[in-house]
């Protein structure tokens, strides 16, 4: 098991961790912390996509990858949202935000030199059958 956790990328492990704590964050706010209705609402619903996303940003699937720094751009935007409202509404959005933004962060960090070696590979390719 630690060897597992060795061998990932420092970035791709923030991400992943970025986004279980930020379904847990959605849950919590939806269901007791600071709810639109008592006993929760179904905003709780928004937290599902994250479950989408977490097992395959563990495994460093570049597509995931690719897909989950768009999809936490609308709960970054949620947090800018939310921020200006009061009490604990306001540090839940504060937090989102937070989270989002480190994942957001790290999820470019990481994919930022694969995108490069694919460009580079399909520049040498476009050379190699202009010269064949």
């Amino acid at each position: 098991m630690l060897k597992s956790w060795l061998s990932k990328n420092p970035c791709q492990l923030i991400a992943t961790a970025a986004f279980v704590d930020l379904f847990i964050l959605c849950i919590s706010w939806e269901w007791f912390i600071s709810p639109l209705r008592p006993g929760g609402s179904w905003l709780i619903l928004k937290a599902i996509p994250l479950l989408f996303a977490i097992p395959g940003l563990w495994r460093g699937n570049v597509y995931t990858m690719q897909w989950a720094s768009m999809l936490i751009l609308l709960y970054i935007t949620e947090g800018l949202v939310r921020i200006l409202e009061t009490g604990a509404n306001f540090w839940m959005a504060l937090l989102e935000t937070t989270i989002g933004t480190i994942a957001f962060v790290c999820l470019l960090i990481y994919l930022k030199p694969i995108k490069a070696r694919a460009k580079a590979a399909k520049k040498e390719q476009a050379q190699a059958e202009k010269q064949a």
